[in-house]
């Protein structure tokens, strides 16, 4: 046992949560170890160099369910079609790229050249951006028909990575919490979040039927869970009832739960927050969740949009408020 390497040191070591790594063995990517003087889990050399594989293909934006086949085929097939479809990705991205910056660069010449103070100018102008339209139209791209709106594709498609944020208010709830933990403690076998499970009689939804948030709280956790306005201390001891202090977040939702996905939302969103009026409200956390956890309330295990989409869903909340110029 002594080649194995805890999962503590394999976070460090690749610059990858926990978390993530118990979603890749969710997934069947990646296998661990138990020892029976140990309680968390350990990884052997063949999982590190699979580990590393894994992070590779998410470096190049190969999906879960792409580096899936890619570990489940037995010849090179495979690999081959992934690898030459993330090409034609690029090339695709590549093209799209210079053609807007056509489009752009065309629009700025005219512009120079342009006098807004003389009406007719503008009308000139005008008159350019409807001929571009038009050759916009009638134009073919890498031998696909091209789109009436094709400036708004091209952006729309060199953006489609990363999903769209959504503003939304959360109220304040009475909940349990068991408070701060690292990763470990709450996710391990028997820890707090599967003791909390116990409680979930006493839960009420609060967004997305979703009663539960995970907080980041620097490199730990707190999971906290919305309970019914009846419920009170003693029937859910020993953790402790709270008032958890809502207010507004930036919500944007990971297409796979890991640490690429999750990197590339995050900066999107705190992007997005700096162009609009709202600030980081450092008072709060960031937290998550998986939306549509007990769809209809039915069987928990009932995974009908994870098999519709072919991945888990997790939303990030971004706190946010008011810049002081624009708050009342």
């Amino acid at each position: 046992m002594s080649n194995l390497v805890k999962i503590k040191d394999v976070s460090n070591q690749y610059d990858v949560t926990a978390r993530t790594l118990r979603y890749y063995e969710d997934m069947g990517l990646l296998t661990s170890v138990r020892s029976t003087d140990y309680a968390y889990r350990m990884y052997d050399e063949g999982a590190i160099k699979r580990l590393e594989q894994i992070l590779i293909l998410r470096k190049l934006n190969i999906s879960i369910k792409d580096i899936q086949r890619v570990f489940n085929a037995s010849g090179s097939e495979v690999v081959l079609e992934v690898l030459g479809k993330k090409v034609t990705s690029i090339d695709d991205e590549v093209a799209l790229l210079h053609e807007l910056k056509e489009i752009v660069m065309d629009f700025i010449h005219e512009i120079e050249h342009v006098n807004f103070s003389d009406n007719s100018d503008i009308k000139l102008l005008y008159s350019k951006a409807k001929e571009i339209e038009t050759q916009l139209n009638s134009i073919d791209y890498i031998g696909k028909p091209s789109n009436v709106s094709r400036l708004l594709e091209i952006s729309d498609r060199l953006d489609k990575k990363i999903p769209d944020i959504m503003v939304v208010r959360i109220p304040d709830f009475k909940a349990v919490t068991v408070g701060v933990q690292t990763w470990d403690d709450m996710f391990n076998s028997g820890g707090y979040m599967y003791q909390l499970w116990q409680k979930v009689h006493l839960y009420k939804p609060v967004i997305f039927d979703c009663f539960d948030f995970l907080l980041s709280v620097e490199d730990k956790a707190e999971w906290v869970c919305a309970v019914k306005e009846e419920v009170d201390a003693s029937m859910v001891t020993p953790f402790d009832l709270i008032d958890f202090k809502g207010g507004l977040y930036a919500m944007a939702v990971s297409i796979d739960e890991d640490n690429e996905s999750l990197s590339k939302v995050e900066g999107k969103v705190r992007q997005w927050i700096e162009n609009t009026n709202f600030i980081i409200d450092e008072d709060r956390s960031v937290m998550f969740n998986m939306p549509y956890l007990y769809e209809d309330g039915r069987d928990p295990m009932y995974r009908e949009i994870e098999l519709g989409l072919g991945y888990k869903q997790m939303q990030r909340y971004f706190p946010i408020k008011l810049k002081e110029a624009f708050a009342k």
